[in-house]
């Protein structure tokens, strides 16, 4: 089978190649998959960089969340049938095949798009288990930059479910119509001066309780300046790869709060995580749920695709195809 490959830790376009190997067996447990659409996230890259919360032993496969069918039942599986369209959490599947832990894996209604399928549970699965976790009421306003990204959209929609407030920030002007357009009006472009005037026009003076932070640097900056005295700020993702830029001021003079989530360790009970994804198979079955992929790549044009993946203004994901 052919696979993608990294055997030292650097810039994925320059790093990565693909390799021809065998088909690896399932063990107790195990479930191997024909890989069918694998999803391009930022901790995919970060991890082919070594600057994610783990290493993998070298050489590597990259690859975290698939759609595929189930080839081979591992033994003791009982869960999934051969043949079974399934996705969710795996290693290793840029890879024509790749084996995943059945407890891991959910089942996908043929209704459910490849595109949607192959990123049903690493960012909709995040947005859910973060706004779970916030400790926000109906009514109350959140903020979060790069709200234009996949998590951002998700958090928008699931919080308005929720009735809680969301408020939008974005780098550039041009994104707030393209969220316009997609029904998320509260979203404010931080270009130029005055951005905080506009948020406080949009929010009435309300104070906002909780800024879930993607960029690092000066991103932590700009959710801070626009948080209530006593709010929390949680660093969810780093797209910038610098140091949160946190003045001591805001910590000792207006309490504000820092801590950090993790979608590979949440403070999720594992049933509450089943029940989560069970909404979302339930979303994306019903057409309420849709995950765009902007363009496919070959295994065998890997380099392309994770170069691909970094281009600005991307209305879908780049995706691995099997």
């Amino acid at each position: 089978m052919k696979r993608a490959v990294y055997a030292r830790f650097g810039q994925p376009e320059t790093v990565l190649s693909t390799q021809e190997a065998a088909r690896p067996e399932p063990g107790p447990g195990e479930v191997l998959v024909r890989m069918v659409l694998s999803p391009i996230h930022n901790h995919d890259l970060m991890t082919i960089a070594g600057q994610y919360g783990f290493k993998p032993a070298l050489p590597a496969v990259p690859g975290t969340e698939a759609v595929g069918v189930v080839e081979t039942l591992g033994e003791g599986v009982e869960s999934l049938q051969v043949g079974q369209r399934v996705a969710g959490g795996a290693q290793n599947t840029w890879a024509e095949y790749y084996l995943a832990d059945a407890r891991r894996l959910v089942p996908v209604p043929e209704s459910v798009d490849d595109a949607t399928a192959c990123q049903l549970v690493a960012m909709p699965l995040s947005a859910k288990m973060l706004l779970d976790t916030l400790g926000v009421e109906p009514g109350q306003w959140i903020a979060l930059n790069a709200a234009n990204g996949a998590v951002g959209k998700l958090v928008a929609q699931y919080g308005a479910a929720l009735g809680i407030n969301v408020l939008g920030l974005v780098r550039r002007a041009e994104a707030v119509k393209e969220l316009a357009a997609l029904g998320f009006d509260s979203v404010v472009a931080t270009e130029g001066e005055g951005w905080q005037d506009k948020v406080r026009a949009i929010t009435g003076g309300a104070p906002v309780v909780r800024g879930i932070e993607s960029l690092g640097g000066k991103g932590a900056t700009q959710l801070l300046s626009i948080l209530g005295d006593g709010a929390e700020l949680i660093s969810f993702g780093a797209m910038t790869a610098q140091p949160l830029q946190i003045s001591a001021a805001d910590l000792l003079f207006r309490g504000i709060t820092v801590k950090g989530f993790w979608g590979a360790n949440p403070p999720v009970k594992p049933e509450r995580v089943g029940q989560l994804l069970g909404e979302l198979i339930a979303d994306a079955a019903s057409g309420k749920l849709k995950m765009p992929v902007e363009k496919t790549f070959s295994i065998d044009a890997v380099a392309a695709a994770v170069a691909a993946s970094g281009e600005p203004g991307r209305k879908g994901k780049i995706a691995i195809q099997g």
